[in-house]
């Protein structure tokens, strides 16, 4: 069951976990747009949000996206094809039978729901078939959950600070380690989609890119 590949071999992911924060809504509806209605991928997003006010973002998304996007619920089986957004004011994790579960856990790096948080819970459940995405934002969280996801052989992307809105925190990630790929904004729609496990492979050492 190992996702490492080489030279003839494919591999199927199961999940891609994305965070992000200031500057996030242009970077999502950059990314999420290139992927298709059937992607064979659960994909699940924190947004650092303001947890005093219900958020718009999941409805937002939907309107611009082919998949769906959706809020994620408590207790909710997780489903491919999907897209989930992270509600405010709660850490979002994802359990070993693969539902999601709702925390009111203290903040993680200032923010509930955190990325960290996220990423630690789903690299423990999908380990080696598990993407894990640094885009803009300007804190650190998601550096220590991305490497989390590298040593569990998952495939870590970082968007390239130079075309971050707020490049500090893909720099802490790609400070702490080093990613498997670091991508400007418009090619990381593109090379997650071609991860569709009943489309083409990407090997973690090879960027793509849909021209």
């Amino acid at each position: 069951n190992n996702a490492l590949l080489t030279d003839g071999e494919t591999l199927s992911y199961q999940a891609v976990v994305i965070g992000v924060s200031a500057g996030g809504m242009d970077a999502l509806l950059t990314i999420l747009p290139e992927l298709p209605v059937d992607y064979s991928l659960v994909v699940v997003i924190v947004q650092h949000l303001r947890d005093d006010l219900p958020s718009t973002l999941a409805e937002v998304l939907n309107r611009q996206t082919d998949i769906a996007v959706i809020e994620a619920l408590d207790k909710e089986p997780i489903n491919k094809s999907t897209v989930y957004i992270a509600p405010p004011a709660y850490h979002l994790l994802i359990e070993e039978n693969r539902t999601f579960s709702l925390s009111v856990e203290p903040r993680v790096n200032y923010a509930r729901p955190s990325i960290d948080v996220l990423f630690d819970s789903a690299a423990d459940v999908y380990q080696d078939r598990l993407v894990g995405v640094i885009l803009t934002g300007s804190n650190k969280d998601g550096a220590l959950g991305l490497e989390k996801i590298k040593s569990m052989g998952g495939l870590t992307i970082c968007q390239d600070p130079a075309t971050a809105q707020n490049p500090e925190m893909p720099q802490a990630a790609i400070d702490l380690f080093k990613p498997d790929q670091i991508l400007p904004l418009e090619q990381i729609g593109p090379y997650l989609a071609q991860l569709d496990s009943v489309g083409s492979q990407v090997s973690p050492n090879n960027s793509s890119r849909k021209m």
